[in-house]
Parts: C-alpha cells; sequence; structure tokens
C-alpha cells in the first residue's frame, strides 16, 4: 500500500495568490481536467490533500480501452476477457465485447500528472469556497485563500465546494459504501457474486492485480455494515484480509455545476449505478469539463457558456444514469428472490451479453477521451 508523502510542518508553509484554474483533487476526475489544458498556457493549479497517488480507494479497474487511450498501457496488472459471476445456485461465464483491466493506482496517477505539462501541484486541505471580485471565486484551504474564475471540484462524494443543501453526508444520502482488502495472491478471473449470503443490496467482488488480488464488498445502502463480510468472504477464498481501504460511493447525478463550479467525478454522481464503476465515468467528464475550460482560455466562450455546455453535456447521459439506478434498485430488492437469478440466466447467451456491454461500453466510450 502507498506511504503517506503529503508534506507536514514547516514543508506546508503559507499558500496564497491566483491562477487561471483551480483544480480541487489530483485524482481521476481532476487530472483528467488538468490534462485537457496541457499547452494551453495557462497557470493551472491542483490541489489535494495528497500527493498525486497516495490514496487508492478503489479496485482500480477499467476498460483497456480507456487505460491504452491515455498511453498508460505501462500501468496495466492484469487483463480479463470474461467475467465470472457467482449466484446462490449457479455461475455464469460471460465473454465481454471489450477487455477489462487491472492498474496500479499510482503508476497510473503519476503517468496522468506527467501529461498536465505546465500545471503545477500543492498539498492543501480545501475546506470550501466564496465569491471573490468580479467572476473570480476564493478557494478556501487549511494553508491559505487562493482565487480563481474557473474552479474545479474534483474531491470526492463530500462535494466540498458545494453550499448548503448540496452537501451530502451518510448514511442518510444517495451514497452506496464499499470496502475491499488487497492480500497478496494471485488468480486468472474477474469475478463477482451476487449472494445475500455476505451482501443483499449490493454485491462482491474478486480483481486479480498480478501479485495481489483485490476483494470487496459493496452496499447500495450507506446503512449497512460491510467489514464482517468483506473478511468472511476473503476467508473463504481461502486468502487472510489485509490493506484495508474504502470508501462512500455516489450512485446518482447532483448538479454539474453550482454557482459557477465545476463538478467533476464523485462531487457530480459521475460513478454508475448498479456496478458502481466510477473511474471511467471521472475519465470521461473530467476531459468533457476541460475541453470546456480550455475554450475559455483560448478566448473562443465565456465562463458562463462553458457552465451551460457542460451541464448539459452531464444532462445528457442523465436518462441512461437512471436506467442503471432502476437496475440498482431492482438488485437490492430482487436479491435473493429467484427472479434475480432467472433474469441473469436469462442474459447468460453470448448474443445478449456482447449486446448489453457494448450499450454500457458506450455510456462514457475512450474515443472521448484525445490521446496525446
Amino acid at each position: 500500500m502507498p506511504v503517506r508523502a503529503t508534506k507536514r510542518g514547516a514543508a506546508r508553509s503559507p499558500l496564497a495568490g491566483s491562477a487561471d484554474v483551480i483544480v480541487c483533487g489530483a485524482s481521476f476526475a481532476g487530472l483528467a481536467v488538468a490534462r485537457e489544458l496541457t499547452g494551453s498556457g495557462a497557470d493551472v493549479l491542483v490541489l489535494d490533500r495528497y500527493e498525486i497517488g497516495e490514496r487508492q480507494t478503489s479496485a482500480c479497474a477499467a476498460p483497456t480501452a480507456w487505460i491504452e487511450a491515455l498511453g498508460l498501457g505501462a500501468a496495466v496488472r492484469q487483463t480479463f476477457s470474461e467475467l465470472v459471476i457467482h449466484l446462490p445456485s449457479s455461475t455464469l461465464r460471460w465473454e465481454l465485447p471489450w477487455t477489462f483491466s487491472t492498474f496500479d493506482y499510482r503508476e497510473l496517477c503519476a503517468g496522468l500528472w506527467e501529461q498536465c505539462d505546465g500545471a503545477r501541484f500543492e498539498t492543501a486541505v480545501v475546506s470550501g469556497r466564496d465569491a471573490g471580485a468580479g467572476e473570480a471565486l476564493v478557494v478556501h484551504t487549511d494553508r491559505g485563500d487562493l482565487t480563481s474564475p474557473l474552479v474545479v471540484d474534483g474531491l470526492g462524494w463530500r462535494r466540498v465546494l458545494a453550499h448548503g443543501r448540496r452537501r451530502i453526508q451518510p448514511p442518510k444520502a444517495t451514497l452506496s459504501r464499499g470496502l475491499e482488502v488487497h492480500p497478496p495472491a494471485t488468480g486468472e478471473d474477474l469475478e463477482l457474486w451476487l449472494d445475500p449470503r455476505y451482501v443483499r443490496r449490493g454485491y462482491c467482488w474478486s480483481f486479480p492485480a498480478a501479485d495481489e488480488v483485490r476483494v470487496g464488498i459493496g452496499s447500495f445502502d450507506p446503512r449497512d455494515h460491510v467489514r464482517e463480510p468483506t473478511v468472511r468472504l476473503t476467508r473463504d477464498l481461502g486468502l487472510e484480509p489485509e490493506g484495508f481501504q474504502g470508501n462512500w460511493i455516489p450512485h446518482r447525478m447532483r448538479p454539474p455545476v453550482e454557482d459557477g463550479v465545476f463538478f467533476v467525478g464523485d462531487s457530480a454522481g459521475h460513478c454508475l449505478p448498479a456496478t458502481a464503476e466510477g473511474i471511467r465515468p471521472a475519465l470521461f467528464f473530467g476531459a468533457a469539463c476541460g475541453r470546456e475550460l480550455r475554450l475559455v482560455l483560448d478566448g473562443r466562450q465565456s465562463r458562463g457558456q462553458a457552465l451551460e455546455r457542460y451541464a448539459a453535456a452531464c444532462e445528457d447521459k442523465r436518462y441512461a444514469y437512471e436506467r442503471m439506478l432502476l437496475a440498482q434498485r431492482f438488485v437490492g430488492r430482487a436479491n435473493p428472490h429467484p427472479l434475480l437469478t432467472t433474469v441473469l440466466q436469462a442474459l447468460d447467451r453470448p448474443r445478449v451479453v456482447t449486446r448489453a456491454f457494448a450499450r454500457y461500453g458506450a455510456l462514457c466510450p475512450p474515443p472521448a477521451l484525445d490521446p496525446r
């Protein structure tokens, strides 16, 4: 697991001044935004409480085409062409129309940052924002206040730069919760479990990544406790749980813009419902946001136009997200009802699987990201 490298003590000197763009959050969404601004000549400042790549919070897997589009294939640890789904009474093996890969979080984030040529990075805890002079926004951090007319919140589910009711807190929120362990081991299959013995309103996973297996449980109900079933599943697989990590996962879209701020990734609820896949949407919408900011920096549109266009791009996906949310609710209510097994077994046909995953992959396709 990554060793904490965040600046402490005297190294955390006061931070002040302004930038053309301030990107709050240096994980997938924030780095995708900054990447799109490469070569713009703008002063782009990226902020995060941790060093880049320091704190992994997910199973770190994505469609291989996305990783290749980024030019970061070296970060891939293992690639899968099939998905194995375990039900209480049967096991399905689906051949996917595209491959899925686990990757090294630190390496992929470092590679993304290398592509953000010209941007600068500072460790700082972002706590909020206020209006400044003109269109400027003031971003509050533990090291001081910063100003910029273009501010992005990619800080995750807490939606830190939102005001009032837009902020969310578990367990009374549209959040799922996930926990996983990283025991040293090897495996050959990308596996999911829909088994109420471990979690009723959610699913379990085992994602091999070369020299470790990422085993976890995700619940669509934030009130569910997931540590005990995660430990139990891991031991049922003949492994010992170690390297715990977890996070809250938004499962419904939130407003992508608010009071002049752009929200991307989990702060905008871009994680896909039902599957809790958040990396691909974070890259997709981060790139979309970055392109709109690039047009502002180039003088080809105003900030207001960028906010409208980015909001429209997110809204264009809302219907698909709502359909995925219906699927999530179905799983939550039908498991362990035999109806869920019946539906999945009915889908167990190569042509149906190919069509379903092709549509799923088209929600946030890799061609939207311009490889550099």
